[in-house]
């Protein structure tokens, strides 16, 4: 397979679509954790952990969106709730931004997505403890990698079952892709391993001297979720990853096939 066209290979009106894409995605995966931990752990278990997450996932959000656009701007696009308002923000200042600060952008917001994530992850097992942890974070993976898919089947066009070269093109426009550093590795014509060389959240780890965090099952559920949303003829196979041994080379690696 030639090389799929990936975020670098975009261009300046690409990726300020990709920008607001990438808001979009933000906005649903939030709803989609408090749906998850509303439907297993109940509302009033919900709205406490809320009550930590929101003004905690916020504050990262907009230190780094106003470290890329300045203090000015990010205080202009707030509510008086402290709320950053996304969509007054990203249209008005796209425009005025560097090619490089847009970049800059495209990739504070995936880091902003993760976060959220992260501190939605650390709400609930403050609360509640690991295991409710990890099974709302699997079952909103199963929620989420699909709708990721289906966001960029529009965003790139793909028709239905596209296959291998479909999913390398999709794996190329997702969230991660802004922030981790990813491979592919061809086996023959009807299979490639995909490989997560640089993980933001696992290198972080690592640079605290901390175990990898075991994010198999996590992992399991999102590529054969998102892999199966792009073309339900492909099959997901996990070669490695967290609690499993890797090398130093990569944190975590998958082979996709289709025949």
């Amino acid at each position: 397979m030639d090389g799929a066209k990936t975020i670098d290979d975009l261009s300046r009106g690409e990726i300020e679509e990709l920008c607001v894409d990438f808001v979009h995605r933000l906005h649903v995966h939030d709803a989609m954790w408090q749906r998850q931990v509303e439907k297993r752990l109940g509302r009033e278990n919900m709205c406490g952990i809320l009550s930590e997450v929101r003004p905690r996932s916020h504050e990262i959000q907009i230190g780094r969106l106003a470290r890329i656009v300045g203090e000015e701007e990010a205080r202009r696009s707030k509510h008086e709730s402290g709320i950053l308002e996304w969509r007054n923000l990203l249209p008005s200042r796209l425009e005025d931004l560097s090619d490089a600060k847009v970049r800059e952008l495209l990739e504070g917001i995936a880091a902003n997505w993760l976060a959220q994530d992260g501190v939605w992850f650390q709400g609930v097992e403050f609360s509640q403890g690991m295991a409710a942890a990890k099974e709302c974070n699997d079952a909103c993976w199963a929620e989420f990698s699909p709708f990721e898919a289906w966001m960029v089947r529009k965003l790139i066009g793909l028709g239905p079952r596209p296959g291998l070269e479909g999913l390398r093109a999709a794996l190329g426009m997702r969230l991660y892709a802004a922030v981790n550093r990813q491979s592919f590795h061809d086996e023959g014509e009807n299979a490639f391993v995909f490989r997560m060389d640089d993980c933001r959240v696992q290198a972080a780890r690592k640079r605290k001297g901390l175990d990898d965090y075991p994010c198999k099952s996590g992992g399991t559920v999102e590529y054969t979720t998102f892999a199966g949303a792009i073309d339900d003829r492909i099959r997901t196979e996990c070669v490695s990853c967290p609690p499993d041994d890797h090398p130093d080379e990569w944190f975590c690696a998958w082979r996709f096939s289709i025949g």
